[in-house]
């Protein structure tokens, strides 16, 4: 990189973070109140973020960023564009196949996005000093309105960041660091009347504009629930396995959306149309391989096989029906409830009856003792 006595610091740090990747890096101060904090709370209150208790155990940490480390002053924010180069939605009309969030095809963003953040946390320290912390998402960081306030983007009516060069596919990661860096000017919202986020979800978990209930979310059904899913949204996923794009592909900013270009976040074959019928056969171990530095791997096999058994379910396929019946055996409880409720959806009532009466027996599962109970279209 070749520089001159005219560069600033500013301009030095974004040289050095496009060189290590980075699509996007830009400056904010953290100086002011912190309005997202009042929102998080509220979202908590209302008992919106469902199981996951780490929200609520960091609200303290998550008010400003500040409380994170009382010795910052500024902020780097960092994008990392993962654009895929076809619809998202495609795969929603092949009930056969498993549909996995962009996100989660390629290997684990936190991975990467952090070793090219350390990278360029030792760069600014041996060019420029002060001191550093460097952040991807599983830290008590808000990220999105500090990108906002950074004029990445702005958070949407889904309370995603929408990016006017990238549209929706932007992964995040900030760096706080004591220098005083010179702000960039903060993005505002340009949703208009535009309601295609919302409408589009398939379980309604927008009770209004700018505020999600996690607890409807296909997210966080399918990959931070840890029990069987409510039986009201089993019909509502579809073939969704892991992750929904809906809310962020229909936004019409993607229209100045390009394919990413980093090889190690790129959707990987066999991930981007699987066959349920492949997937509901894996053991740990090949769960294990298939999903090596990939993040569907934090859930576990039996928690993903669950998914598997309810798009299943949805998908009208009665050639499924002997791998369902297969996993009536499974040793995890989560997966014989699940295949109950697959297999309810596939084979007539009378064959359903017969299963009922042999597997009941032997079932000692509360829970999947309460399938086998319910009514098959319940």
């Amino acid at each position: 990189m070749t520089t001159s006595t005219s560069d600033t610091a500013e301009d030095l740090i974004r040289a050095e973070a496009a060189t290590l990747g980075f699509d996007l890096c830009r400056f904010t101060d953290i100086d002011e109140a912190w309005p997202a904090a009042a929102r998080l709370a509220d979202f908590v209150d209302a008992g919106r973020h469902g199981e996951m208790a780490w929200m609520s155990d960091t609200l303290e940490r998550r008010k400003h960023p500040r409380a994170m480390w009382d010795g910052a002053r500024s902020a780097v924010v960092l994008g990392v564009n993962y654009g895929p180069d076809h619809d998202p939605l495609t795969i929603l009309t092949q009930p056969a196949k498993g549909a996995i969030s962009v996100y989660a095809q390629g290997d684990d963003y936190h991975e990467v996005i952090k070793a090219r953040l350390k990278a360029l946390a030792r760069w600014m320290v041996a060019t420029l000093g002060g001191e550093l912390k460097v952040f991807v998402d599983t830290a008590p960081l808000l990220e999105k309105p500090l990108a906002e306030r950074a004029g990445l983007g702005w958070q949407g009516k889904h309370t995603n960041l929408v990016s006017r060069e990238f549209g929706s596919w932007l992964f995040l990661g900030s760096i706080l660091t004591t220098l005083d860096l010179q702000p960039d000017a903060r993005e505002t919202a340009v949703c208009g009347a535009c309601r295609a986020c919302l409408d589009v979800c398939p379980t309604n978990a927008f009770p209004a504009p700018y505020q999600l209930d996690a607890r409807r979310c296909i997210s966080y059904l399918t990959i931070e629930l840890k029990g069987p899913i409510p039986r009201d949204f089993r019909p509502l996923l579809g073939n969704r396995i892991y992750g929904c794009d809906d809310c962020l592909a229909v936004c019409p900013w993607n229209k100045f959306a390009q394919a990413g270009r980093e090889q190690k976040l790129a959707a990987r074959e066999a991930l981007t149309a699987p066959s349920l019928a492949d997937l509901v056969r894996l053991d740990d171990a090949a769960f294990r391989a298939l999903f090596a530095k990939n993040p569907v791997k934090r859930i576990g096999r039996d928690r993903f096989v669950r998914n598997i058994l309810y798009a299943i379910g949805n998908s009208g396929e009665i050639a499924l029906a002997d791998d369902a019946q297969r996993l009536l055996a499974d040793p995890s409880s989560l997966v014989r409830g699940a295949a109950v409720w697959a297999l309810s959806r596939l084979v007539p009532a009378e064959t359903f009856a017969i299963l009922r009466q042999t597997h009941c027996r032997d079932e000692a599962d509360p829970a999947v003792l309460e399938e086998w109970a319910m009514p098959a279209d319940v």
